[in-house]
C-alpha cells in the first residue's frame, strides 16, 4: 500500500449533501465498507480493569466494560472505506471524517461531556495528530434519539401542515370571525390596485396599520395564538378564504407556536415556488442536525456487509453516539445492532482463522506480517478523489490496511468470509481454542492448544486482601489456609492486590464458598489476616450495577459487604464458558514493587 494514497479528509467545511451524494455512489458501486476510529481512549495492558479486557470476561461482561467505555469517552475520527475485490485488486474510496460534539443547531438539548485518557492523546499528538482541526472543524451530530427528543421540544420553525377540523365553542367562533375579518381585509388592501399617488399613500398606510411584513419578497402578516387549538383554527379559516394564502407555523422556545404567519402569494406557481423554498430550508436545517449521522444513516440503509477491526469496541461507540443509548445486555445490544447493520465482520475473529495471525496484536501487525512472509498479490487502487491535501495527511490510514488485510485473508482462506464470521461481539480471546483445531498444518503455528486452558466461570475464584508480591508466593499462603488451596489450581494476579484462582475440579469452588458463608472455623486464618473471596457471580454483579469507581478489590469487597457475603450473590446462577489464556494476564511487575 503506497504511503501517498489519497484519502478524502472531511471536515465540517466540506460535508455538504454533494459529498453525501458522491459517498453514496461510490457504497452503490462497491460490496463491502471497512470502517476504523479514533477515540478519547485507548484499551491497552496498562487500562484499568474497567476498560481491559481481561481472559475472565464473558461476552456479557465485556460488553458491559465496552459499554462504560462508550458512555465516557468520545470518537474523534471515523474512517469509511467502500471497496470491492475484482480478482487480485481491490478498489477503494476510503474517507476520514473529522468530527467532535457541539450544539450546531441551537436546540437547548444537554451540553456534551466525555473523558479523555492523557497518555493515549499524547501518543496521538506524536503521530500527528490534529487536534484543532478536530475540534474546530469536526463536523457534529444527533443521534436518532436525540434527534426525536429534539424534535418533540423543538418543532421546526416553519410547518405548513394542515390540520383537521375540531368542534367549536362560542369563543372559538368569536375567534374565528375576529381573524376571517381582518385576514380578508388584509388580503384586499394587498391586492387593491389603485395607481394614483392618493391611492398609493392610502394604501400603505393601511398595510402598515394591519402589520404587513415581508416573506422573502412576499407579503404576509402574522396572527398571535396561545394554544395549538387556536393554531388549528387559524389553519381551517385560512384554507377557507383563499388558496394564495399559506399559513406557517411560527415556534419560539417549546413545543407551542407562539403565532401563525399568513404569507400571500401572487399565483400556483409562486405558492409552489415558496412551498418549494420552505421544504428546501428544512432540509438544510435537518442536514445540519443530524450532522455526521448521516453518513451512518447512509451506511444502514446500503445494507453492505461491515468490516472492521475489534467490532465490539467500535459499535459500542457507534450505536452510543448515533442511534440511541446502549442497552444493558449483549444480547439486546446485538438485536438493536442488528436492525441497523444486518452484518458486521470483526476482523480480529478472521484472523484467527490464518495460523500465524492469531498472535497479531492488530491489524498493523497482521498487514506486515503477510506483506512480509507470504506473496499474495493485492493491488489496492484508489482513485484519486480531488483533494490536494490529501496525501500529505496520515489520519484515517487504518482504515486502507483494513481493507487490504481483509482481501488477503480471503484470498487466503479460498471461500467467502462473510458466511459464519459475521455478527461475533464476544471477546476475541474466546476463539483462540476453536481457531487452533482449525489451523492448516502445513503453518508454523506460534502459540500452542495447551497454553489455552477452557474454563467455566463456576471454576473461578476472586482473592483480595493479601501481601503477597508474586502468584507463587500467594499460592503457598492460601495453601496454608484452607485444604481447597492444595487442590489443582492456577492463580494470576488481575489487579494491583486482586487475584483470580481457576480450580480444575467441578465443585471445589462452591465448596469453598459456602464455609466462607457458613463461617467455617477452617477459614478463620485467611479471614483473621484480612484475605476474603468471591466467586464469578460477584464479579458480574460489580459489572451489572456499574460498581466501577476504584480498584477491583475495592469493588467485590463492596459488592459481597452489601449483600453480608451471602452466597447466592458470589456464585453466577448460569455458568458461562471462557478461554484462560495466559498471554492476556498482567505482569504482576506493572502493580507490585518486588
Amino acid at each position: 500500500m503506497s504511503s501517498h494514497t489519497a484519502i478524502k479528509q472531511v471536515t465540517k467545511s466540506n460535508f455538504t449533501p454533494s459529498l453525501i451524494r458522491e459517498l453514496k455512489s461510490h457504497i452503490d458501486c462497491c460490496d463491502f465498507i471497512s470502517l476504523s476510529s479514533i477515540k478519547t481512549a485507548s484499551a491497552t495492558s496498562a487500562s484499568p480493569w474497567q476498560r481491559r479486557l481481561l481472559p475472565f470476561d464473558t461476552a456479557e461482561t465485556a460488553y458491559l466494560k465496552a459499554k462504560l467505555t462508550a458512555e465516557s469517552f468520545q470518537l474523534l475520527n471515523v474512517s469509511i472505506c467502500p471497496f470491492r475485490v475484482e480478482g487480485s485488486k481491490v478498489v477503494a474510496f476510503p474517507y476520514n471524517f473529522h468530527i467532535f460534539p457541539r450544539e450546531e443547531v441551537k436546540m437547548g438539548l444537554p451540553s456534551h461531556s466525555f473523558s479523555c485518557q492523557a497518555s493515549y492523546l499524547e501518543s496521538l499528538a506524536r503521530e500527528g495528530f490534529d487536534f484543532n482541526l478536530c475540534i474546530y472543524k469536526g463536523i457534529s451530530y444527533l443521534s436518532r434519539v436525540q434527534e426525536s427528543l429534539a424534535r418533540q421540544t423543538n418543532p421546526t420553525p416553519l410547518d405548513f401542515r394542515i390540520y383537521s377540523k375540531s368542534s367549536k365553542s362560542f369563543a372559538d367562533s368569536l375567534f374565528i370571525e375576529g381573524i376571517k375579518s381582518r385576514i380578508q381585509y388584509w388580503r384586499k388592501t394587498c391586492l387593491a390596485s389603485d395607481e394614483s399617488p392618493h391611492g398609493k399613500t392610502s394604501n400603505s398606510l393601511k398595510m402598515l396599520i394591519l402589520g404587513t411584513q415581508t416573506y422573502g419578497k412576499r407579503p404576509c402578516m402574522t396572527i398571535d395564538v396561545c394554544s395549538e387549538h387556536q393554531v388549528n383554527l387559524v389553519f381551517q379559516t385560512i384554507h377557507g378564504i383563499s388558496d394564495s394564502l399559506v399559513p406557517l407555523r411560527v415556534h419560539d422556545k417549546g413545543v407551542i407556536a407562539r403565532s401563525v404567519q399568513v404569507v400571500l402569494t401572487s399565483s400556483e406557481e409562486d405558492k409552489s415556488a415558496l412551498l418549494s423554498d420552505i421544504q428546501r430550508a428544512e432540509e438544510e436545517q435537518n442536514f445540519k442536525l443530524r450532522g455526521f449521522r448521516e453518513v451512518i444513516d447512509l451506511i444502514s440503509s446500503s445494507q453492505k456487509p461491515i468490516v472492521s477491526y475489534n467490532c465490539l469496541n467500535d459499535f459500542t461507540f457507534i450505536h452510543e453516539k448515533f442511534i440511541a443509548p446502549l442497552p444493558p445486555s449483549m444480547h439486546e445490544f446485538a438485536c438493536s445492532l442488528k436492525m441497523v447493520f444486518p452484518e458486521i465482520l470483526d476482523l480480529g475473529h478472521l484472523m484467527k482463522e490464518i495460523g500465524p495471525l492469531k498472535n497479531a496484536k492488530n491489524v498493523s501487525s497482521a498487514f506486515s506480517y503477510l506483506n512480509r512472509q507470504l506473496f499474495l498479490p493485492i493491488k489496492l487502487e484508489v482513485p484519486f478523489q480531488g483533494d490536494k491535501d490529501a496525501e500529505k495527511k496520515n489520519q484515517g490510514r487504518n482504515v486502507l490496511k483494513i481493507t487490504s488485510l481483509f482481501a488477503q485473508i480471503s484470498q487466503l482462506l479460498k471461500f467467502n468470509p462473510i458466511e459464519g464470521h459475521t455478527n461475533i461481539f464476544h471477546p476475541i480471546s474466546r476463539m483462540e481454542l476453536d481457531a487452533v483445531s482449525h489451523q492448516d498444518d502445513t503453518i508454523n503455528h506460534a502459540t500452542k492448544q495447551e497454553e489455552i486452558a477452557k474454563w467455566s466461570t463456576h471454576n473461578l475464584v476472586f482473592i483480595w486482601g493479601f501481601n503477597s508480591t508474586s502468584s507463587s508466593n500467594l499460592k503457598n499462603q492460601l495453601k496454608s489456609y484452607h485444604p481447597k488451596f492444595n487442590e489443582d489450581f492456577n492463580l494470576k494476579i488481575v489487579d494491583r492486590n486482586c487475584a483470580v484462582a481457576a480450580f480444575k475440579r467441578q465443585g471445589a469452588v462452591v465448596e469453598l464458598l459456602k464455609e466462607v458463608e457458613a463461617g467455617s472455623s477452617s477459614i478463620e486464618n485467611m479471614l483473621s489476616d484480612g484475605v476474603r473471596i468471591a466467586g464469578f457471580g460477584a464479579y458480574k454483579k460489580i459489572c451489572e450495577i456499574g460498581l466501577w469507581d476504584g480498584e477491583l478489590a475495592d469493588s467485590l469487597q463492596t459488592v459481597m459487604l452489601s449483600e453480608h457475603n451471602k452466597m447466592h450473590v458470589s456464585v453466577e446462577n448460569n455458568t458461562s464458558e471462557i478461554y484462560w489464556d495466559s498471554k492476556f494476564m498482567l505482569d504482576p511487575n506493572e502493580y507490585l514493587e518486588i
